[in-house]
């Protein structure tokens, strides 16, 4: 798969890019995308939920009334669940909703979602720029140069850039991620993944994101 290079004025400069096709060109696993997007999101919780069973809310022990003879049910105490204030019934406790997923399951699933995205035309190639001093306005210019700048983006360099960072954080439909720190949900959440020249040309390079 090849892609011309677009300057920062949204114009071609001449040169391509050839993805390779064991990234961008397999077949999609659907199962092992649907595994990657619920692991991303299940990790997204935090899992602190809680509430107080009979044990730990505020409350007597005594016993209301003796056990038999009263015509009423039996109960054990105040703190029981079936009076206000009582505990909680099998209610929410903390734990960890990670999921496990091999190695070779999450570089599918990114194979997986990047063809995705290649056989949706997707993908765009701009070359290597870098503002001198952070600047939203800058970084919202090259976007509307490129004419994406209404769509969600998925901005990934080889490297970090600190005022490229700073000049994108604050435009709320772009994501600026490292090549190497790019996940499955991300890559199909957004609607068009653009790669910088430098960042497209790891994918020549062995064990490229792996």
């Amino acid at each position: 798969m090849k892609l011309d290079v677009l300057n920062i004025e949204g114009k071609p400069t001449g040169r391509q890019v050839e993805l390779p096709d064991d990234w961008f060109g397999i077949k999609p696993h659907s199962h092992i995308l649907y595994l990657s997007v619920k692991q991303y999101l299940a990790a997204q919780r935090q899992g602190t939920h809680k509430v107080k069973s009979r044990s730990e809310v505020k409350g007597s022990t005594r016993k209301l009334h003796r056990q038999k003879g009263t015509g009423g049910s039996r109960k054990g105490g105040i703190r029981n669940p079936l009076y206000r204030g009582g505990g909680s019934i099998f209610g929410p406790q903390p734990r960890d909703y990670d999921l496990k997923m091999n190695h070779k399951e999450k570089i599918l699933a990114r194979k997986s979602a990047l063809s995705v995205k290649a056989a949706e035309n997707s993908v765009m190639v701009v070359e290597d720029f870098s503002p001198e001093v952070p600047k939203t306005k800058f970084a919202s210019g090259v976007f509307r140069n490129l004419k994406i700048e209404n769509k969600k983006i998925l901005f990934i360099q080889a490297e970090r850039n600190q005022n490229l960072e700073l000049s994108v954080r604050n435009l709320p439909k772009v994501k600026h991620v490292n090549l190497n720190n790019i996940n499955t949900y991300d890559i199909l959440n957004a609607d068009v993944l653009l790669f910088t020249e430098s960042a497209a040309g790891q994918f020549q390079k062995e064990k490229m994101v792996v």
